[in-house]
Order: C-alpha cells, then sequence, then structure tokens
C-alpha cells in the first residue's frame, strides 16, 4: 500500500480514511454522502467524483481547502495528508478507536486498567500465545 518511496500517496491515506472511519455497523460513506455532510455542515462545496478522483489517485495535488474539509469531516488534522509521523499517528488512533469498539477488546481494556507494568505485559505476552495458537497474525507492536 506504500508509494515507490515507502510513504503513503495522497490515495491512499484518503481510501484508508473512508475505509476505516465510519459509524458503528455501518458500511463505508458514500462519495455522496461525504459531498452532502461538507455541504451542510462546513458550507464548503465538493464534489463526489472530485472524492473519487482523489481516492483513486487519477487527481493528486488538491486546494488547502479541500484537505481541510476532508480532515475535519473525518476528524483528523489536515496535516495527517501530508505529514508522515502525523499520518502514522493517526493510523494508530484510528486503530485503537476501532479495537475499542469491539465490546470484547473494551471489556479487556477495562479489565487492565490500574494493572502494573509487568502485569500487563504478561497479559500482552499471552495475548500473543493466543494470537498464534489461532493462527492469526502478530500484531505489528509485537
Amino acid at each position: 500500500m506504500s508509494g515507490t518511496s515507502g510513504r503513503k500517496t495522497l490515495a491512499q491515506r484518503i481510501d484508508y480514511l473512508f475505509r476505516t472511519v465510519r459509524p458503528p455497523h455501518r458500511r463505508e460513506y458514500t462519495y455522496e454522502e461525504v459531498a452532502q455532510a461538507v455541504a451542510r455542515d462546513q458550507r464548503e462545496t465538493i464534489s463526489a467524483s472530485y472524492l473519487w478522483y482523489l481516492r483513486t489517485g487519477q487527481r493528486d495535488n488538491p486546494t488547502l481547502k479541500h484537505l481541510t474539509v476532508l480532515a475535519r469531516f473525518f476528524g483528523v488534522p489536515t496535516a495527517y495528508f501530508v505529514d508522515e509521523p502525523t499520518g502514522e499517528r493517526v493510523v494508530a488512533e484510528l486503530a485503537l478507536l476501532a479495537a475499542l469498539q469491539d465490546a470484547g477488546v473494551r471489556d479487556v481494556a477495562l479489565r487492565a486498567a490500574g494493572l502494573s507494568p509487568a502485569s500487563l505485559e504478561t497479559i500482552g505476552d499471552m495475548i500473543a500465545r493466543v494470537r498464534e495458537l489461532e493462527g492469526l497474525p502478530p500484531r505489528r507492536d509485537d
């Protein structure tokens, strides 16, 4: 998913937001929904077709205004689109948010709150082992 230099392209970053940021128990936003919400909530204009062009990489030089309205809609900083460290931080935050929306993950996190670092490390090791036993890939931070 990375570009030739190892950095994410604008299209990849936009695609990630469409695939990841969505209301609970719902499919991803359509281009029309985003365009209409931007017009309604931000009083700015961006067309559904232009969103498609950006997401597919057929346009890759949007105005700052377009990046700003997209950032506001998806709830990320505008720097997400152009700054690699910010982009990585946002991806990590969105992954955490998605995990916490899973009731089972949230329950484990709430039960682990307040435990010592050594206990948390032990629990992390146990989870890594169970993932291995279930044939799941290791997490990035394992």
